[in-house]
């Protein structure tokens, strides 16, 4: 799977394509009035005509060599924004508006800094491309003033490039495919524990460019938390970072780097600290009464602990569609309540005793045990909900997420500002949410809203992301937790980090990437 392509219109493998059970089928038009008979056909990839292409410098070539510059007109749709849902039903319809004029794929960290080197001489946008799997426009830059766009491909630079089993940590290649990374490190006893639902299409580099968090956070902890040391090339030289594990050698350029989604240059390589393989892994199931009584149990394993590896909670409404199972779509629990998955990653002499004493603290706090088989159903489906998502488009429903995060104390106030303003915005939509991970001092948010597609779909969903975006900003939460800024959350963004503290990203931009060749409009606001 490392080097193939996901599907063009869609998510992942198209072997592996949903389709949605008849019983919530039939709900999805009782609750949204959805009618799939008026549903046009998506176009196929042979009727799709990219705007024609802009030569790109023949000195790429030269670079790369000729098999690694590719402008047929697949390539260049493959490569055409990301995977959110309205990039889906723009590309379904046939726009492959914003195509890269070229792809050009490096071998080495040399070629890629010759490559932006070259760009930034002929003025040619470049948007570093690894799995393809941004939901927040990562990959759709406003590149209006410039010669060209390309795409930079990172598939070839894919190798495990080193591990230190004293030190515990590994350098990877951008380019490497989660599992791939994930395979390499297990041959040789160990894992880099990062599970994020994107994990079977993302890339080593895509984690790092976009501060990824992956479902096993509790245990793992965050991509950023991970990342040792890290090279980057950029079109004024090469910035490397990471001598020692800490430093009190001034502000940590590492955190520069990580979340800046391509805007200051291309990340080559990554040294992560990597984990032994678990001995054991068991997942389990916990029935709370209400939300608010299942958050207030998953703070006091977040604040004090025993924490699981694993640790999330449904609301009722994700409970009862069985969200939270994806696998087992439409058999939620319609008696109510509020279902919590903990994992339990480690030694076989250590789980045992951690679950053990979780299970007192999630007992005494109202937490009723459901056993293992939902825990196990959860991780059997922990991968498959973009998939469905492909299904709701096929039978006319519009399928987004968005996600948050704040303090605990805030985490009402937060839950209730999205939810509400979902609601107002796209009525007669079903809006569900999940705490997706947590922290000492807070958690993160995570929220699905189904609504029927109806007319002019992209154009009711930006309308609602913003009002959303609004309400998120005004409640105190973070615009992004883990999908990160792109183009759709920038000027949120904005608001968050204040005008100087986009002053200063700018001055940074501007000294690594004097042109603004480097996915230009993605993340930091024109002046």
């Amino acid at each position: 799977m490392a080097n193939v392509d996901m599907l063009w219109s869609g998510w992942g493998d198209p072997e592996r394509a949903e389709r949605l059970p008849d019983s919530v089928t039939g709900l999805l038009r009782e609750l949204l009035g959805v009618h799939t008979e008026q549903l046009a056909q998506p176009v196929k990839l042979a009727e799709i005509e990219p705007p024609p292409a802009r030569p790109v410098p023949g000195a790429l070539e030269e670079v790369v060599g000729a098999e690694h510059v590719r402008a047929d007109a697949e390539t260049r749709i493959r490569h055409t924004r990301g995977k959110s849902t309205p990039d889906l039903l723009r590309i379904r319809a046939g726009d492959a508006g914003g195509a890269p004029d070229a792809v050009v794929l490096p071998g080495s960290h040399d070629e890629v800094a010759a490559v932006l080197a070259r760009c930034a001489e002929h003025r040619v946008a470049v948007v570093p491309f690894g799995g393809g799997t941004s939901v927040v426009g990562g990959l759709a830059p406003e590149a209006g003033g410039f010669a060209a766009v390309v795409a930079l491909d990172l598939r070839r630079l894919d190798r495990l490039v080193g591990l230190d089993s004293v030190s515990r940590t590994a350098t990877l290649q951008p380019g490497l495919r989660a599992p791939h990374a994930e395979r390499l490190l297990n041959e040789q006893g160990y894992t880099l524990g990062h599970f994020p639902q994107s994990f079977e299409w993302a890339s080593i580099g895509g984690f790092a460019a976009a501060r990824s968090s992956g479902q096993a956070s509790a245990g793992y902890g965050r991509f950023d938390e991970m990342v040792t040391g890290l090279t980057l090339a950029t079109p004024s030289g090469t910035l490397e970072t990471g001598r020692a594990p800490k430093s009190a050698a001034g502000p940590d350029l590492r955190q520069l780097v990580l979340g800046s989604e391509g805007a200051f240059g291309v990340i080559t390589d990554v040294t992560v600290r990597i984990r032994p393989l678990p001995e054991t892994r068991v997942y389990e199931g916990w029935l709370f009464p209400s939300f608010s009584e299942g958050v207030t149990a998953v703070r006091a394993l977040a604040q004090d602990g025993p924490l699981p590896t694993v640790l999330r909670l449904s609301d009722e409404t994700e409970t009862m569609i069985g969200l939270a199972r994806p696998d087992e779509l439409g058999e939620g629990n319609a008696a109510g309540g509020c279902l919590a998955v903990c994992g339990y990653e480690g030694t076989a002499a250590e789980v045992p005793g951690r679950r053990e004493k979780a299970r007192a603290v999630l007992t005494s706090l109202g937490g009723v045990y459901q056993g293992e088989e939902p825990g196990e159903s959860w991780a059997r489906g922990r991968f498959s909900a973009p998939y469905l998502r492909d299904a709701l488009l096929d039978v006319g429903v519009l399928a987004e997420t968005l996600e948050t995060a704040g303090f605990w104390s805030n985490l009402p106030r937060l839950y209730d500002a999205v939810r509400l303003t979902l609601s107002r915005e796209l009525p007669s939509s079903v809006v569900m949410c999940h705490v997706s991970h947590v922290y000492a001092a807070g958690a993160s948010l995570y929220f699905t809203v189904v609504t029927a597609q109806g007319e002019r779909p992209l154009e009711r969903w930006r309308d609602a992301k913003a009002a959303v975006s609004d309400a998120i900003i005004e409640a105190g939460g973070t615009i992004s937790h883990h999908h990160g800024v792109g183009v759709d959350h920038r000027d949120w963004y904005a608001r968050e980090a204040g005008p100087l503290g986009v002053a200063a990203l700018r001055a940074v931009k501007d000294r690594l990437d004097p042109e603004g060749i480097m996915n230009p409009g993605v993340l930091i606001p024109a002046e």
